[in-house]
């Protein structure tokens, strides 16, 4: 950060001196510099430091998993749902369309569905950064394969992950954001969404990326964060865009009924 000093007149003549920090252009990283990944300016969410609690302690836990408080279990878990996982935790590129595409009922991709593909790239790091930044920075939770020196179920991204902070999640963040907005386009299909935007944050505890209060506090901080973004114009213009276009699908047919039967 530097730091620039104007001076100017104001009211009644008198001079005032304002000094302000400026963020060098290179560091910024919101929609100034990534208008594809971000819809909001770093300031314009919610703050996750000033809404969240302190994370508790990971010397509280009794087990490094809500349910599956050994490694081995959590092999053998995983062993199971491998690929699932693996989609939850690839959230860069085609990776949480292809996440969402069966239960919203249609491929959502560039060639299928490009308004609503745009959406959910575009809304992706107001959730998975913005809405958890600062909390994040100021935190630094140790992730609990870090604490316990365990390996996880997707080592692809530990080393690279074992220096940032665990509370709160990104990726739920992003999967329950995902989820809420794609849940207001497809109502039919709802339950089916929600459902896979919770399972994106377990699966994270499953691998012993977070904690279950990480995962926890990032549905909080990423529901924030879609109600600034149904402020935004931009995502406003780019949500109709994407609700007329699956108005479209749906009427003709493209769009998979939802599945789900409501208890009675």
């Amino acid at each position: 950060m530097t730091k620039k000093t104007l001076t100017g007149w104001f009211t009644g003549g008198i001079v005032s001196k304002l000094t302000f920090a400026q963020t060098p252009a290179s560091k910024i990283k919101d929609a100034r510099t990534k208008p594809d990944l971000f819809f909001l300016q770093d300031g314009q969410q919610a703050s996750s430091l000033d809404l969240l609690p302190a994370p508790p302690q990971p010397e509280a836990y009794s087990s490094l998993m809500t349910s599956h408080s050994t490694s081995g279990e959590r092999c053998s878990v995983t062993h199971h749902v491998a690929t699932r996982l693996r989609l939850d935790a690839r959230v860069g590129g085609d990776g949480v369309p292809n996440a969402f595409s069966e239960t919203f009922g249609i491929k959502i991709s560039k060639e299928t569905t490009p308004e609503i593909y745009k959406l959910v790239l575009n809304m992706r790091e107001d959730a998975g950064d913005l809405a958890t930044r600062s909390a994040k920075n100021h935190y630094m939770r140790v992730r609990p394969f870090a604490f316990y020196k365990e390996m996880t179920c997707n080592p692809e991204q530990q080393q690279e992950l074992s220096t940032n902070g665990s509370y709160p999640s990104g990726h739920t963040a992003i999967g329950w954001a995902t989820a809420l907005v794609l849940a207001e386009i497809n109502v039919d299909r709802q339950n089916e969404i929600l459902e896979r935007g919770y399972q994106m944050g377990q699966s994270r505890v499953i691998c012993g990326y977070h904690w279950q209060s990480d995962v926890d506090a990032a549905r909080l901080v990423s529901a924030a964060v879609v109600a600034r973004l149904h402020a935004d114009p931009a995502f406003q213009t780019q949500l109709a865009k994407a609700k007329k276009e699956f108005a479209k699908l749906q009427k003709e047919g493209k769009v998979a009924k939802s599945s789900f039967k409501a208890a009675n």
